[in-house]
């Protein structure tokens, strides 16, 4: 057998060590998680999102303290996720701050007529409802059943109650612009909603068939 030599010993352990590295690298992005005790601008942009969409009152100073894990547990409470108060993959997911983005791909128009259409269905609705109406365009978008385009599906005849009774060409809210863009960097409260309704005027039975997702304001957001 030939003995190999230094020079091929030496490369081999360089790549080996590269190689081992780049795995370590990677498990460590994909379980990536903020917790009580962190700090930084990733507290920082988790305390900005949760305080705008209502559910953190306390400072927006970076650290993680019991204020935060509150509010984390009050927003995975209220989007069906494990409540651990841990800021982990699905958390962040929800957030729109892991994957799922669009905004790059998205046009200006897109982020007009999906602001229009939140502000028309969710005007005066918590800022989260403001931007689950946003994430339920999206989702459908995202599904065979649906059109392929945000104005496919916004313009799917009896889709939404604002094309027809004219409130689609209200002033629009500032809000809706900014939940426009949360929703189309991946922020989805609804949890995965297809459809919505508001309880206190909807007659269809059929919407009242669907599978109850969560309940943010006076909307229901179901499967």
């Amino acid at each position: 057998m030939k003995k190999l030599s230094g020079r091929f010993v030496r490369t081999a352990v360089f790549v080996l060590a590269v190689s081992l590295l780049l795995t370590c690298f990677a498990v460590s992005a994909s379980a990536a998680s903020y917790r009580q005790g962190d700090s930084g601008d990733t507290v920082v942009t988790i305390q900005t999102k949760l305080k705008r969409w209502g559910y953190y009152t306390g400072a927006v100073d970076g650290i993680y303290g019991s204020s935060t894990v509150s509010a984390v547990k009050y927003f995975q409470r209220a989007n069906g996720l494990t409540e651990d108060g841990v800021v982990g993959a699905a958390t962040l997911r929800a957030l729109g701050m892991e994957g799922g983005g669009t905004t790059n791909s998205a046009t200006n128009a897109d982020v007009a007529l999906l602001a229009k259409v939140i502000s028309a269905e969710a005007r005066g609705e918590p800022y989260s409802g403001q931007v689950a109406v946003g994430a339920v365009i999206l989702n459908r978008v995202n599904n065979p059943s649906f059109p392929s385009t945000i104005a496919g599906v916004v313009y799917e005849p009896g889709a939404f109650t604002c094309m027809v009774d004219g409130q689609i060409d209200q002033p629009v809210a500032d809000s809706a612009y900014q939940a426009a863009r949360d929703a189309l960097n991946g922020a989805d409260p609804s949890g995965g909603a297809l459809y919505y309704f508001n309880p206190d005027t909807a007659t269809s039975a059929w919407i009242w068939s669907r599978p109850l997702i969560t309940v943010i304001g006076k909307h229901r957001f179901c499967a």
